[in-house]
This record gives C-alpha cells, sequence and structure tokens, in this order.
C-alpha cells in the first residue's frame, strides 16, 4: 500500500476522501486533517503512540475502538500491543495510548471502547490452531498473572477500566455487547461466553451525548444490553469490529461533520461508519497488511463471509 494515495470515496453525497499516510508523514498533513477548511479522512500507517504524539490537542469529538485483546494473536509486528509478558504491564500500554486519546479529544468529548475478557493459560505457552479461527494459533503466550490461579477469568476488561478512570478519565456506562452468534467453546465447566464489554468514557463531567439521536423501543432511554451480531471478513480471518456496534457510538457521540478518532483501526469500520455518517475519521493501525484491508474496504473490494 502506497503512502499518500487517495482512496475511492465509498458514499456518494459526503465529499471527504480519504488519504493514506505514513507515520513520517502526518505532520505535513496536519492542516489538510485539521485545518479550518479540512477536507480529508486518513488512514495512518504507524504507531499510535507516536502518531498522537504529533496531533494537536482538542481536535477530535469522539474516539471509537477496539484495541488488541491480551494474550489473543500475534501480530508479528515490532511495537504491537497485547502480548505484553504480564498483564499489568499490558494495561499500562493502553493507558499510555489513551492517555494521548484523552489529549487529542474536545473538552466535551468520549471514548467508546470495546475490550474483550479471557482466560490465564494454565501453564501453557502456545495455543493450538482453530480450524473455524486459525488466526488465534500463537506460538508464545505470556505466563499466569501474579495473584491469579490456572483458569482464573482475568477481568481485562474492568482492570482496564479502573486504570483509565484512576488517571482522570470518568466512566460514565459499561455496556454488554450480547453476541447471539458466539464462537463455540468447547469447555465443560463454565458457560460459554457470549458477550464483550463496551465502556462509555469521558474528557470530563460535561460532556456531549445525543440521547435523543438514538432511543429504545417505545422512545425509552437506551438500555445498557445491546444485541449484535459478530461479522466476518475473509480478508482478515477474523470477526471484526461490526458496524452495527459502532453505530450508537458514533450517533450518540458526535454530530455531523465532526472528527472521529480509532487509534486501533483494524480493518476499518470505525472510519466505514464514519463517512456513512457523514463524519471526518482518522484511524492509525501499525499492520499495514491490516491497513490494505481497510483501504481494500474502503474502494469496496474486501472479501466478505
Amino acid at each position: 500500500m502506497d503512502s499518500g494515495v487517495l482512496v475511492q470515496r465509498p458514499f456518494p453525497g459526503y465529499e471527504a476522501s480519504v488519504r493514506v499516510l505514513s507515520e513520517e508523514q502526518v505532520t505535513t498533513a496536519l492542516g489538510e486533517l485539521f485545518g479550518e477548511d479540512a477536507a480529508y479522512s486518513a488512514i495512518v500507517v504507524g504507531d499510535s503512540r507516536k502518531v498522537l504524539a504529533q496531533m494537536p490537542s482538542g481536535v477530535f469529538q469522539s474516539c471509537v475502538t477496539s484495541p488488541p485483546y491480551w494474550s489473543l494473536r500475534d501480530y508479528s509486528i515490532a511495537g504491537q500491543i497485547g502480548l505484553e509478558d504480564s498483564l499489568s504491564d499490558y494495561v499500562d500500554s493502553l493507558v499510555e495510548v489513551f492517555e494521548q486519546v484523552r489529549r487529542v479529544l474536545r473538552d466535551d468529548g468520549t471514548l467508546w471502547l470495546n475490550i474483550g475478557d479471557g482466560y490465564t493459560s494454565g501453564g501453557r505457552t502456545w495455543r493450538a490452531p482453530d480450524k473455524k479461527n486459525p488466526a488465534r494459533a500463537v506460538d508464545v503466550r505470556p505466563p499466569t498473572p501474579d495473584g491469579l490461579k490456572s483458569k482464573d477469568l482475568l477481568g481485562v476488561p474492568w482492570r482496564l477500566a479502573f486504570a483509565l478512570q484512576a488517571v482522570r478519565w470518568y466512566l460514565r456506562s459499561d455496556i454488554v455487547w450480547y453476541k447471539p452468534n458466539c464462537q463455540p467453546e468447547s469447555v465443560k465447566d463454565r458457560p460459554t461466553r457470549s458477550h464483550e464489554s463496551l465502556f462509555l468514557l469521558s474528557k470530563n463531567e460535561r460532556y456531549l451525548y445525543n440521547y435523543e439521536a438514538l432511543r429504545g423501543p417505545n422512545r425509552r432511554n437506551l438500555r445498557t444490553v445491546w444485541e449484535i451480531n459478530t461479522q466476518p471478513c475473509n480478508d482478515a480471518h477474523f470477526a471484526v469490529f461490526p458496524p452495527s456496534l459502532v453505530e450508537p457510538c458514533v450517533v450518540l457521540g458526535t454530530r455531523q461533520g465532526d472528527l472521529v478518532l480509532d487509534p486501533f483501526f483494524g480493518s476499518g469500520t470505525t472510519g466505514l461508519v464514519a463517512l456513512k455518517m457523514s463524519r471526518r475519521f482518522v484511524g492509525i493501525e501499525l499492520n499495514p497488511r491490516y491497513a490494505e484491508i481497510a483501504e481494500r474496504r474502503f474502494n469496496g473490494t474486501a472479501s466478505y463471509g
């Protein structure tokens, strides 16, 4: 994928184009991305920590993201988050990223954070291939975290939520993403997991939340359990961040024309939803292969299952 190229605009009627940038090109593109006449969205290929550090403060209205889960997948790329030797190091890595996110958000900005949980490895240093999800196979797994036992639930979402709360984020809501088509598990001594966590956090006590823009049945205030199917993408070989999970976050946390951030862009779902809803976006992705998948999705050439 060539840096600096323009990607075809996928949604007629919205004038923003998508530019693909390298980490080194961000500084020279600041005017195009954040100036008064800014017209571009961008996919930036690079490390979120380095890319965000180049951006001005207070430019994004909302961040909608799903970072790599701990001990789940080896992306075989330098600087990756998710295979830290300890769970606390993983949480610290994410806190470092989200402190930069907090800085680049507007004062009334929000963070919508999807994060999954897991279990201790039980001393295993690898995970065997899974026919239904081959990307889950890894050659290395971190040791059991201090204070936990074999087969313990890690509690990753709440560990991260409390860590963010401790560094001035306002933890406003825990939303349960219920997945009716969850991946089967072979376990016989606990229920099959069919949900993940989605946290709403805000930069300040008062923030933009368009509660009238999205209501529940009978016009009730939206509830905290969202039933949304996962969505496969054959190019990525794993279930991507589903648009139906991103859409409520964008509707509730932004207005038309606002700028949306995803520092773990993956295959680009946040950007697709943002453009569809007449918002601009900046997505940062460390793995060039995933950035290429995102580019193909914007061009309409990705393959879906």
